[in-house]
């Protein structure tokens, strides 16, 4: 908004006032830039709303080769619901909690696992270009900080419908940690407000309404899109927690790894 304002600023101080003729097209052209200000500032207003995704996991996919006997033990995929809040700046991404925990039974039945709910927090403000993560990371909460980065996509051909929404497909190889090289498709659709989307993958000129990380290693699926005004309290930055950068996060988790690996354990995280 503040860069129109901007512009008619410049164009009124330029402005001409002793040739009639020029003042008549100024005056046309101020008009037009007027419109697309309220248009503009109409979009903003409406571009409030929620959009429900699934997230499905395959747990089988994530087992070290020394505990391939765990498949018995553990469901194949376990899916839970996330929900992205949204303004025309901002976004909060979140885990949607139904129940306090959820559990699972394998098919082959006896034996029951127990899965608590993922709680973590993504936070994106686009005019400040900031990112905070929320994360619950052995009882302790942390807030990474970090800026907002473009990811390096490339751009299909290839369209489908999700919801209603046409969307176009983007796909890039994320390579930000080499023991987790990810190859990621993400669809997107510019009905809806740009820089849109779950995690950190809203970089793109639409809101992205599905991923596939890893050919179905993890699928991320729009369930619903509900445009409508923000609940208080619904979208706000999150506060409270230790605030470390990403590397210091990094070093808590491979800390802990390398302490459950020398216990005789193994974990799997994932940030």
């Amino acid at each position: 908004m503040n860069q129109y304002l901007y512009v008619c600023k410049r164009i009124i101080s330029q402005l001409n006032f002793q040739n009639n003729k020029r003042m008549k097209k100024i005056s046309i052209a101020l008009g037009i830039l007027v419109m697309v200000i309220a248009a503009t500032i109409l979009r903003a207003q409406q571009a409030e709303g929620v959009i429900t995704y699934e997230v499905r996991v395959n747990m089988h996919r994530n087992l070290p080769a020394e505990r391939q006997n765990m498949k018995a033990m553990i469901p194949e995929f376990r899916a839970q619901k996330q929900q992205l809040f949204f303004n025309a700046n901002e976004s909060l991404y979140k885990t949607l909690i139904e129940d306090d925990d959820e559990e699972e039974t394998n098919n082959s039945g006896g034996v029951r696992m127990r899965f608590m709910q993922a709680n973590g927090e993504v936070y994106v403000n686009q005019n400040d270009e900031k990112f905070i993560s929320k994360q619950e990371f052995f009882g302790k909460t942390y807030l990474i900080n970090d800026t907002l980065k473009i990811s390096p996509w490339k751009f299909g051909t290839e369209t489908k419908t999700i919801q209603g929404y046409e969307c176009k497909q983007a796909f890039f190889t994320d390579e930000s940690r080499p023991d987790r090289k990810q190859e990621v498709t993400a669809w997107y659709t510019d009905k809806l407000r740009p820089f849109l989307g779950p995690e950190s993958f809203g970089t793109l000129p639409g809101a992205v309404l599905a991923l596939d990380i890893n050919n179905a290693e993890r699928v991320i699926i729009c369930l619903k899109v509900e445009m409508r005004p923000l609940k208080k309290n619904e979208l706000k930055e999150p506060t409270t927690g230790e605030k470390v950068s990403r590397a210091e996060f990094r070093k808590k988790m491979d800390e802990q790894r390398k302490e459950m690996e020398k216990n005789g354990g193994r974990v799997m995280f994932r940030n």
